[in-house]
This record gives structure tokens, C-alpha cells and sequence, in this order.
């Protein structure tokens, strides 16, 4: 029995895998793959810079168009845009690409196996596998696919026992997200993880707006280069915060919304307004979703909802 509770079952067969597109998601994949012994045979890639991701990171596999991808192997990976999905769903099954039998898996995170569903009436089994993780486009994305957890979703058991064998196989944790809820699965991972991005992004803007110019000596300069002071700043209290709540939930609150301070709330407003006013609407923002949460002070809780906080 592995770290998941599942009784070890032989290693599934090795597996011929096409992957349309050859963005950052798939040839990610592609290449986690291919360390656990399948084999990426095409992948399709239209643009120089997909080409290029392609032949660094799938060097092996062959670049063709999308239906000669789809004929040549019995793992499809779709990592196309959202957007992009329903319509390549239906041309690969207009066309008849897709042998029956073979394995269809999309990274969407918004979409079950419904929109799979022209191709599984055709005889391929449908699979919705999201990677829960961001990717950027350099060599750790690939490294940090066998620490993350995948949401997935299939038509029936087997395909839930399919799709539970390739993550676990590349060292990731499956985890079962019903056909119906995987828009809230996918706005709850939004949510969080780009709305992080905004927030460290503004702290960052005002913590250096704070420092700059009062460097001591022999200090870093405060400039808007990224990884600069303010970042080193910043870094080991975020991680706390971050550690915290994933360990301990909303108790891990700290700072004057926690403590029902009004004054100090209206006097960070007055100082992030001079900054600029857009970071003081977010703070705004979360400081009312944060006060909601721990039941706060009225007065606290009228300056957040929309009275002036003067003087």
C-alpha cells in the first residue's frame, strides 16, 4: 500500500502518447511521461516558440499536424487553452482521428468529460486531468508535477482507475472532483493562486514605495527590479502566513482587522491611497472579506463598507 492508501497494482503498459498542444502544460506533462517509460510519439506545435519547447523538451517525438498526432498513438493529451477545447473536441471527431480504445485526457480544469463527449461516442474513454499547479515555462515546472495533486474526473471506475494510475505514476496525488463541480474546483485553484499573484504583487509596489531612497549603506538599491529588497522583505512573512493558514485555517489571522482596529485600518487606507489608490481598493477588499470572516467591530466594519476614514 503506497502514501495514498491504494494497494500497489502492477506498472500499466507502456503507453504510445500525442499531445496537442505543445504548450507549457503538455510538453510538461509529455515529459513526466516520458520519465516513467511512455513515449511521446508526436505532438503538434504550430508557433516558433512551441516548436522550440517541443524539440528541447520532447526531443524524440515528432511535430505533425493535429489529426496525424491523434492517429498515431493510444494516450491523447489535449493541453489546449479553455477556450480552444470544444471545437478541437469536435473537428478530431468529425474527422474520425481518434481510434476507439484510445485513452483522452484534457488538462482543463474547468471541464469534466462532458465536453469530451464526440469522441466518446466514438469509443474513446474520456478523462479530465488537471495538473493543480502554475506553470512557467521553465525546467522546474516538470520537477514540480511529482509533488502536486491533479483533480480528476471520469465517466465511470475504470476511467477513475486509469486516471488515478498515470498521476500516481508520475509521483503526483489524484484527487476525485465530481463532473459537477469541477467550475467551482477550478474557480476555488483561481481564486487562490492568481489573486495571490495581484496581492504580493501590490504589497511589493508599497513596500517599495516605504524603502526607496532610505537604503543604508552598502544596501541594495530599491528599484522595481524583481528580487530586489522588498521581495527579501516580504518572502519569509508570506511563507509564514501561507504555512499557517494551510496548517491551522482562518485562526491564523493576525493584524488589525483580526483585532477589530479601526484606526490603524483607515490610517493603512490613507497611506496606500498616497501609493495608489487602486492597492488601497484591494486592501479594501480583503480587509472587509477578512473582517466578515472573524465577526469584527461595527465601526471597523463601516469604514471597510464604504464610509469615509478621515483624519
Amino acid at each position: 500500500m503506497n502514501s495514498f492508501g491504494i494497494t500497489n497494482a502492477p506498472a500499466p503498459a507502456r503507453l504510445s502518447v500525442g499531445i496537442v498542444s505543445a504548450g507549457r502544460v503538455g510538453t510538461a506533462l509529455g515529459a513526466a511521461f516520458e520519465r516513467v517509460g511512455h513515449v511521446v510519439v508526436a505532438c503538434s506545435a504550430v508557433s516558433d516558440v512551441s516548436r522550440h519547447r517541443a524539440a528541447t523538451r520532447l526531443p524524440d517525438s515528432q511535430i505533425l499536424p493535429v489529426d496525424e498526432v491523434a492517429g498515431r498513438c493510444n494516450l491523447l493529451l489535449l493541453a489546449v487553452p479553455d477556450t480552444e477545447l470544444s471545437s478541437l473536441v469536435k473537428g478530431l471527431a468529425a474527422t474520425g482521428s481518434v481510434a476507439a480504445g484510445t485513452i483522452v485526457v484534457h488538462v482543463s480544469g474547468a471541464h469534466g468529460t462532458a465536453i469530451l463527449e464526440p469522441l466518446t461516442e466514438q469509443g474513446a474513454v474520456p478523462l479530465a486531468i488537471h495538473p493543480a499547479m502554475t506553470f512557467t515555462d521553465h525546467d522546474e515546472d516538470i520537477d514540480r508535477l511529482s509533488s502536486a495533486c491533479f483533480g480528476i474526473t471520469a465517466a465511470d471506475e475504470i476511467g477513475y482507475a486509469i486516471a488515478q494510475s498515470l498521476v500516481l505514476e508520475i509521483g503526483g496525488e489524484p484527487v476525485r472532483v465530481p463532473e459537477s463541480m469541477r467550475m467551482t474546483y477550478h474557480a476555488a485553484l483561481a481564486h487562490g493562486s492568481n489573486h495571490l499573484v495581484t496581492l504580493v504583487a501590490d504589497a511589493v509596489e508599497a513596500l517599495r514605495s516605504a524603502l526607496q531612497g532610505e537604503e543604508l549603506l552598502g544596501q541594495q538599491l530599491v528599484d522595481d527590479a524583481p528580487g530586489g529588497v522588498a521581495e527579501r522583505v516580504l518572502q519569509p512573512l508570506l511563507s509564514a502566513a501561507l504555512d499557517n493558514v494551510l496548517r491551522r485555517g482562518p485562526s491564523a489571522l493576525t493584524g488589525p482587522v483580526a483585532r477589530g482596529d479601526a484606526d490603524a485600518v483607515a490610517a493603512h487606507l490613507r497611506a496606500l491611497e498616497a501609493v495608489d489608490p487602486l492597492i488601497a481598493a484591494g486592501y479594501r477588499a480583503l480587509s472587509l472579506r477578512s473582517a466578515q470572516r472573524t465577526g469584527s467591530k461595527p465601526e471597523l466594519m463601516a469604514i471597510l463598507e464604504g464610509a469615509e476614514y478621515g483624519e
